[in-house]
């Protein structure tokens, strides 16, 4: 991973650094070298997330939400705008924050990266493709996406605030770059966030019935969240201004991924279909053409090992 990151950055500001990709993007960045701040309101990151990087020199935590404001001492030469709620149980839960921190927030880390001259990065979402007509999807599709829908407030933010990056890096020159991250699993997700793999994965640990929704046909890419942190880090050492897709293109059903969860896990729960979500989308898939040509980055963790990972996380998090 650490030759991702072959600018020396000597000071990372990661917002949502509390956060499941977040917390390792800045493990990531202290194993290179660099000091980091950490700025989270902890409204969906946990501080168990970053526990063990609060003693590590280099490191330092400001609890702040970024739609207000940005205290992070002494400029930076990376800032990676991670802060978002991003699981569906947390952007219902949490709509206007979620619309506060994809516009009001990205303003603010834009203005940081701009004032420091540093180099800044925007976590998007394959969630701006919507329920896309096509498979895969590369970074010139515009998508399919329902501005009014209950997905709306994290889409539209998502898709806000790539149009403010872009126009920030018109007007201002601001060094930017935006990735747009597909599906990514791995430890520290929550196992009530909604998400399909933590949620199969405390269910079948728990010998509970895995809720597979509609028929389960219904495809998602998982990435395992080591790639995508070598992905992110690559794109930001490149300078490419992006959008970029970061994600794995191996395609798999729900049904199938619960199959294999009950497997791996050695679990004996069954499958339970229940009702699909308003606008879930049919397939999510990226094209990761960009990425491989420019970055030279592609996904090196399958999803059997990435879940066998996963899993024994989630059963050693049990088990304290």
């Amino acid at each position: 991973m650490t030759s991702a990151i072959s600018r020396n950055w000597k000071h990372a500001v990661v917002t949502g650094g509390a956060g499941f990709v977040g917390s390792h993007l800045c493990a990531a960045l202290l194993d290179a070298g660099a000091a980091v701040t950490c700025v989270d309101d902890f409204s969906t990151g946990r501080p168990e997330n970053i526990a063990p990087l609060l003693e590590r020199p280099g490191f330092t935590l400001v609890q702040a939400d970024v739609a207000e404001e940005l205290p992070v001492g002494r400029p930076p030469d990376l800032v990676l705008h991670f802060a978002s709620p991003a699981s569906p149980a947390d952007y219902l839960r949490l709509p206007l924050h979620t619309m506060d921190t994809g516009s009001l927030g990205t303003r603010n880390a834009l203005r940081l990266a701009q004032d420091a001259e540093a180099r800044f990065v925007l976590a998007s979402t394959s969630e701006v493709y919507g329920d896309p007509q096509q498979n895969p999807q590369d970074e010139r599709y515009w998508g399919n996406v329902n501005p009014v829908g209950p997905r709306s407030v994290y889409d539209e933010a998502k898709r806000f605030g790539e149009a403010l990056t872009t126009a920030h890096a018109q007007t201002h020159g601001t060094d930017t770059c935006i990735v747009r991250l597909f599906n990514t699993y791995g430890p520290r997700m929550r196992g009530h966030d909604g998400r399909a793999v933590p949620t199969f994965v405390r269910q079948a640990l728990a010998g509970e019935p895995l809720t597979v929704t509609g028929d389960g046909h219904q495809t998602r890419s998982l990435c395992y969240v080591d790639d995508t942190v070598a992905g992110i880090l690559a794109a930001a050492a490149h300078g490419m201004r992006g959008p970029v897709n970061i994600g794995n293109p191996g395609e798999i059903t729900m049904l199938d991924l619960a199959r294999l969860v009950v497997e791996l896990a050695g679990s004996d729960s069954e499958i339970r279909y229940i009702e699909r979500p308003v606008d879930d989308p049919a397939v999510r898939c990226p094209d990761i053409t960009l990425a491989l040509d420019k970055l030279g980055w592609e996904p090196r963790v399958g999803a059997e090992e990435g879940l066998r990972r996963t899993i024994a996380w989630f059963r050693a998090e049990a088990g304290r």
